[in-house]
């Protein structure tokens, strides 16, 4: 699992430096670490039954209640409370626990912050973690929106990713949660060994005819620590080919276009205007909290994040101490170059104006290398092109020089 970043020791009470203010929309992500098996390419922060050592998945709603009770108090301190715009449920899995546990840990949310009017409220679920019956629960529940980890409709695929379920589910689970009212996204990995342009195709062709309103769809990468590296690193399997993953990328972008779909950051497309806002939030800068062990936080310009382990989590909370490991202040640059990186990738794109000299001085050379659009440069924003986005990286290092 990827290591935590380093920082200053975090105080044990939570509290936020005098004076930490934010008037940005708020929203919570929960962490809920528990997995059934570990996916070989895997590098989050997620637990088996038997890695556990202490902590319980059926004590984990009132672990995370605490740390709800004690983020409303640290908040609390400095001004008053802002209702939460979005609620996020990843992992892990967290369908893993009943339907009734989320909707308790959404319940101790609502009754410490407020859920703003139309908040939207997502959790993600593995394809065979859930049924109908669960799923009508967590709609009557509060939440409105379900992203499946469908991966890949190809079983060879699946199987390289070690993931277990049956894409023959997939179709079965969307019409469920559509029948619940849920608003549905489907997330794609694409590149996996043995994947070839065609067995992508029958995926992308396959997520077209269940028509969710929201797809993504991320390129494999392979961290280090991860049995899908170690296999690698013993040629046992191959390393996924960059060339490749760029014509998944076109491929997906032209499928998902032809069917009504938009993109509106370079992973993710939807249909109208059923983005996931509370990602979006990230990619704007706003401020969230996170609750969960591992979770990481950001609130005024300062970001923290929590201890691992569910079970030191937990014992923290017990002591009545604050969960956070360590945190960082961000300075005014720091902020400045992280608004490149994220803004840069989004749709609506970055304004010029947030550039420095050298970074707007780039922006005509983007332009006419086909990276950047040139008529919203023109307006004063900075748009990629479908070539911009498959060269991310290459774009946000010409604009911070």
């Amino acid at each position: 699992m990827g290591r935590l970043p380093e920082g200053d020791a975090a105080p044990a009470d939570g509290r936020l430096p005098a004076g930490t203010r934010s008037d940005a929309p708020f929203g919570a992500y929960i962490h809920v670490p528990f997995c059934s098996v570990r996916c070989g390419y895997c590098d989050f922060n997620t637990y088996t039954a038997d890695e556990l050592r202490g902590a319980t998945r059926a004590g984990y709603p009132a672990d995370v209640a605490a740390e709800i009770a004690l983020a409303a108090g640290v908040l609390g301190e400095l001004g008053p409370l802002r209702p939460m715009q979005t609620v996020f449920f990843g992992g892990g899995t967290p369908t893993l626990l009943p339907a009734g546990d989320l909707v308790a840990m959404l319940g101790a949310v609502t009754d410490a912050f407020g859920l703003a009017e139309g908040a939207e409220v997502t959790t993600e679920a593995n394809p065979d973690s859930i049924d109908a019956a669960g799923l009508r629960q967590l709609r009557e529940g509060g939440i409105t929106r379900v992203s499946f980890g469908m991966q890949s409709a190809v079983p060879h695929v699946l199987a390289a990713l070690d993931r277990t379920h049956d894409p023959e589910r997939v179709p079965l689970v969307v019409e469920w949660a559509r029948e619940a009212g849920l608003e549905v996204s489907l997330d794609l990995i694409y590149g996996a060994p043995g994947e070839s342009l065609g067995d992508w195709q029958r995926s992308l062709d396959a997520v077209v005819a269940m028509q969710p309103d929201h797809v993504s769809a991320y390129a494999l990468i392979v961290e280090d620590g991860t049995a899908l590296a170690r296999r690698i690193r013993r040629g046992e399997l191959a390393m996924p080919d960059d060339d490749l993953q760029a014509a998944m990328y076109e491929a997906a972008d032209a499928t998902l276009g032809r069917a009504g779909y938009s993109w509106y950051e370079v992973s993710n497309w939807s249909r109208g205007d059923r983005v996931a806002r509370h990602n979006l939030a990230y990619w704007r800068g706003h401020d969230w909290w996170g609750f969960g062990p591992g979770a990481h936080s950001h609130v005024g310009g300062v970001r923290w994040w929590n201890v691992k382990h569910p079970a030191a989590y937990r014992d923290r909370l017990i002591a009545g101490a604050s969960p956070a490991l360590a945190r960082e202040v961000l300075d005014d640059e720091t902020r400045r170059v992280e608004r490149v990186l994220l803004e840069s990738r989004i749709a609506e794109g970055l304004p010029v104006e947030a550039l420095e000299r050298e970074g707007r001085v780039a922006v005509a050379g983007l332009v006419a290398d086909g990276l950047v659009d040139g008529r919203a440069a023109l307006a004063g924003r900075v748009i990629p092109t479908l070539r911009g986005r498959l060269l991310a990286d290459a774009v946000v290092r010409r604009l911070l020089p």
